[in-house]
């Protein structure tokens, strides 16, 4: 006759429940996987799905009751890592927004909104543009699959335990937000230093030719500049998302190892 013990089935429970709480975390916050348009029941699905593959590789759980008051604190804390290695991943793409809305204002596109089911709401036509080309390149590098082995291989440096999470896990995250300007701007960059000569070559010609009407024709001139403009980074454009998606996933690998109680 078969039979479960008490311990047997803790055992189980904890091997499953803890690193699903934080596959899970990750699956809900992270870019492309973690969107309105992904069923809740898939992002379960797959969490399930790749818990039970890397379970048997995981490293030792605590000899905990599952549902003690010490283990309902590793299931927040495996939230909270999950949490915070996908949102890793969510700045990588406020990088790409930030650059659509630098370069929407520049070309006079700053009022042009569309509705994003993701984010729920209004964003700018050419940051919903950035965005989905961003989620394409993500797909086609397989950031996806990286960004998963990423989380899977923060068991190694952050395993499971009781421990209070260290303040400079948190810190490191903080630090990471600084990309979303700084990368943004240089993203946006060559449209910003165009558009600017071309307004200073308008501002010129309305000097020279007042009866011109560059009021009329500048902002179709501008426009029109910022898409050709647009259309020549493309080639370039890839090439960065690419370098951008690399440096989250390493970022993730830091935020892990910080996030490591002392001792």
């Amino acid at each position: 006759m078969f039979s479960v013990t008490y311990a047997q089935l803790n055992g189980w429970l904890t091997a499953f429940l803890w690193p699903f709480a934080r596959l899970l975390a990750m699956l809900a916050v992270a870019p492309v996987l973690g969107t309105r348009m992904v069923q809740t029941q898939v992002k379960i699905g797959l969490a399930a799905f790749i818990t039970l593959i890397v379970a048997p590789t995981l490293p030792p759980m605590p000899q905990v009751t599952v549902f003690s008051a010490a283990g309902v604190w590793i299931l927040a804390n495996q939230f909270l890592i999950g949490v915070a290695l996908g949102f890793t991943m969510q700045v990588v793409f406020a990088v790409v927004t930030a650059a659509g809305d630098i370069m929407g204002m520049g070309m006079g596109l700053g009022f042009a909104s569309l509705y994003d089911p993701e984010l729920a709401s209004n964003t700018a036509a050419l940051s919903s543009l950035f965005n989905m080309f961003a989620s394409l390149a993500f797909l086609v590098f397989d950031g996806h699959l990286q960004m998963i082995a990423a989380l899977v291989d923060s068991f190694q440096s952050l395993p499971v335990s009781a421990n209070v999470l260290a303040a400079s896990g948190w810190r490191e995250l903080a630090n990471f937000g600084s990309v979303v300007l700084a990368s943004g701007l240089l993203l946006a960059l060559p449209i910003v230093a165009a558009l600017l000569v071309t307004n200073l070559s308008l501002g010129i010609l309305n000097r020279a030719a007042p009866q011109i009407g560059i009021f009329q024709i500048g902002f179709a001139v501008a426009m029109l500049a910022g898409m050709l403009l647009i259309l020549a980074m493309m080639p370039n454009m890839i090439p960065y998302f690419a370098r951008l998606f690399d440096a989250g996933i390493e970022e993730m690998g830091r935020v892990a190892a910080a996030l490591r109680p002392p001792g």
